[in-house]
């Protein structure tokens, strides 16, 4: 399963080029791309999306909160503030759902290595 970060999904749905976006585009194609909940939030935010896009955007998968999430995501954002790192909030949750399924991160943002080093995120 490959969950889908909020920049990649944007720069795929904008037309970009890059490894990320073939890989974005082969996930959806074989139907194992999914996204976080707070991604879905993040781009559902933007108040001049299309409604196309938007439309689009809902009919993806969306990965499931778990039981336990919230206090997961707190002790993985306090393990990486310990370390006199910045962990963004929406990163920590994202983070976190992938943790919680097995899921690799496809992302364009270097914040998220920080998890990779501190609970082993998956990344690409």
């Amino acid at each position: 399963m490959l969950c889908i970060d909020t920049s990649s999904l944007i720069a795929f749905l904008e037309g970009e080029t890059g490894a990320d976006i073939d890989l974005v585009d082969q996930a959806f194609s074989d139907e194992i791309g999914v996204i976080a909940p707070v991604s879905l939030s993040e781009i559902l935010s933007d108040p001049e999306l299309p409604r196309n896009v938007r439309d689009t955007i809902l009919q993806l998968p969306i990965l499931l909160v778990l039981d336990g999430y919230w206090e997961r995501a707190g002790l993985l954002r306090a393990r990486v503030l310990s370390k006199g790192r910045r962990a963004k909030l929406a990163d920590t949750l994202i983070a976190q759902s992938c943790l919680d399924h097995g899921a690799t991160l496809v992302t364009r943002d270097d914040d998220f290595k920080i998890f990779k080093q501190v609970a082993g995120l998956k990344m690409f």
